[in-house]
């Protein structure tokens, strides 16, 4: 076991703390009667709930999940998410970004014990429960993506009948039409879809909407939430004079999804340095090309991708030409320009050309969303890059109908749109009850400065197993595995519980006065105040700061 250094309460306190040691001091000759100060049991708001997009309470689900209790863990998580079995495969956990425990050796896989979670619902086939009344309200849903089916999954709890308008001949919007089945299985992903309609919401496929207002009228819906994704590739004008075939990203992986992909010769490159764009990549060569390169403007640290996006496109032998920008096409040759970054870090052009050849073009340089059809409808408003603006309740200009994921201006990624959908949710349920929904009051983000973690020993992050390179080639198959129950219940173990009592009974055993009062299991204790000395022992001992110390009440009096 390691040990940590010899622990200074000082490094833990504020200016504020130490004020306040001073003035006990001054004041106190001894314990007892003389007690300034009282610890009080606090719940805190740990960073991996506060930067997950979805909402999720992160902590309370991986403390579930450290006890085998999968199921209630499932159910907690859920209750926010509807789509674990996606999410722990294709959301890009900010959440482990600031997780605490990287200050120890690295981050929980949050993301992992999602997937095994979401997984192993779907094995056990554990289903929503369904709401036991009926609200006597409808709502229309255009899109059937993350955003659409989240929403339709919150209102229906909430006792609403929901109807899920969507386009395409399939549900799961740029889930299934942009994500390469090597990241995403569309097994696992129509089962959730699945799922969700089997709590009662009802899904119409191949239903273009093009008139909102006519569609709500028709079906007698009391509101409408429009959740349609960016499916239409930007366009880029770059000179040519007898260009190949030019493709967009969007078109050729949703092509590529349904089995019938164009041909796109030996040579392929692409332009862009986004998520999208290492897809197509790695996409081209699995369907053949033994040549596949990105050509991107800026270098590796701007790239929009997520790092080990490139980095498992490297791996497949994908080349990145960085600093490199297209001016000029003349059938397989393409005449790209070097760039140089200024001093802000801002591509700028150098005047030094090179030739790169290739048989086809794939143009990955973002996506925007169809909103015309909302252009007739009165009150509704655009930003210039035609999103939808909605107020502070995700309504937009018209009333009752609202709007959110893709459509509106934010972030993009699945998570970031199953959020939206259960924002919306509450708030068209608030509407439809003539009232405002109002957040719950956020407690104190917990930093990992104010951890005492006295007890402290390696152990790090479990790593997926990942299906090996060679056999990726001509294939789709997963490349990242599922953790093993036994890997699930170790990397859920590895949590600190950050800023919320965990009943390791550290207080418990250190007070010396045994004024901590056990009150059993998941009911934490409460502090016995007539034994109590105000000494701070359980305060120093509590490894996840579930304890604050404030002043007794009345000490200004006492003092004076």
């Amino acid at each position: 076991m390691t040990l940590l250094q010899p622990y200074d309460r000082n490094e833990i306190m504020t200016s504020n703390d130490l004020t306040k040691r001073a003035d006990l001091t001054r004041h106190a000759r001894g314990t007892g009667a003389l007690r300034t100060r009282r610890p009080a049991y606090v719940d805190f708001l740990p960073p991996c709930n506060d930067a997950c997009p979805a909402g999720e309470n992160i902590q309370a689900w991986l403390a579930l999940a450290q006890s085998g209790d999968y199921e209630a863990a499932w159910r907690e998580l859920v209750s926010n998410n509807p789509m674990p079995s996606i999410h722990g495969r294709v959301c890009y956990h900010p959440c482990e970004d600031v997780c605490n425990r990287a200050f120890t050796d690295s981050p929980v896989s949050i993301h992992a014990v999602e997937r095994f979670l979401g997984d192993l619902a779907l094995e056990q086939d554990w289903q929503f429960e369904k709401p036991g009344k009926s609200s006597g309200k409808k709502i229309l849903i255009v899109g059937a993506g993350p955003s659409g089916l989240s929403a339709a999954y919150q209102l229906v709890r909430m006792g609403h009948e929901v109807e899920i308008r969507e386009a395409g001949p399939v549900a799961g919007g740029m889930i299934h039409f942009g994500i390469p089945a090597y990241r995403m299985p569309r097994d696992e992903l129509q089962a959730e879809v699945q799922r969700i309609e089997n709590i009662g919401v009802k899904i119409t496929l191949n239903h273009r909407v093009d008139d909102i207002l006519a569609e709500k009228e028709a079906g007698d819906f009391d509101a409408a939430f429009v959740a349609v994704g960016a499916h239409i590739s930007k366009k880029i004008d770059i000179p040519n004079r007898d260009a190949g075939k030019i493709l967009d990203a969007v078109s050729f992986l949703s092509q590529a999804k349904e089995g019938d992909p164009p041909k796109l010769g030996r040579r392929v490159a692409i332009y862009g340095g986004g998520n999208t764009a290492m897809d197509a990549a790695r996409t081209a060569k699995r369907l053949g090309a033994t040549e596949t390169m990105i050509i991107y403007r800026r270098d590796r640290s701007s790239m929009p991708a997520h790092d080990f996006e490139a980095a498992e496109a490297l791996e497949e032998g994908i080349k990145i030409n960085w600093l490199r920008t297209i001016k000029e096409i003349d059938r397989s040759t393409f005449k790209v320009e070097v760039m140089a970054l200024d001093e802000t870090g801002r591509p700028q052009a150098t005047g030094e050309f090179e030739e790169l050849e290739a048989d086809s073009l794939i143009l990955a340089v973002g996506q925007d969303t169809d909103t015309a059809f909302l252009e007739s409808v009165p009150g509704i408003e655009f930003q210039s890059d035609h999103t939808v603006i909605v107020s502070n309740n995700m309504m937009t200009g018209y009333e009752g109908i609202f709007a959110g994921g893709d459509m509106v201006p934010s972030d993009r990624s699945v998570t970031i749109a199953v959020g939206h959908g259960k924002q919306a949710a509450r708030h068209i349920d608030a509407w439809l009850n003539d009232s405002t929904f109002k957040h719950a009051a956020r407690g104190a983000l917990i930093s990992h400065e104010k951890l005492q973690l006295w007890y402290r020993t390696a152990a790090p992050q479990v790593e997926q197993d990942r299906l090996p390179v060679d056999d990726r080639e001509g294939g789709f198959d997963e490349i990242l595995q599922n953790l093993s129950e036994p890997e699930a219940q170790f990397e859920a173990r590895r949590c600190l519980s950050c800023g919320n009592c965990f009943e390791c009974d550290g207080c418990y055993g250190a007070c010396p006065e045994d004024a901590v009062i056990k009150l059993g299991p998941g009911n934490r204790y409460k502090f016995d105040f007539d034994k109590c000395t105000g000494c701070a022992v359980c305060f120093e001992q509590c490894p996840c700061h579930a304890i604050e110390m404030n002043d007794e009440p009345g000490i200004e009096q006492k003092q004076s």
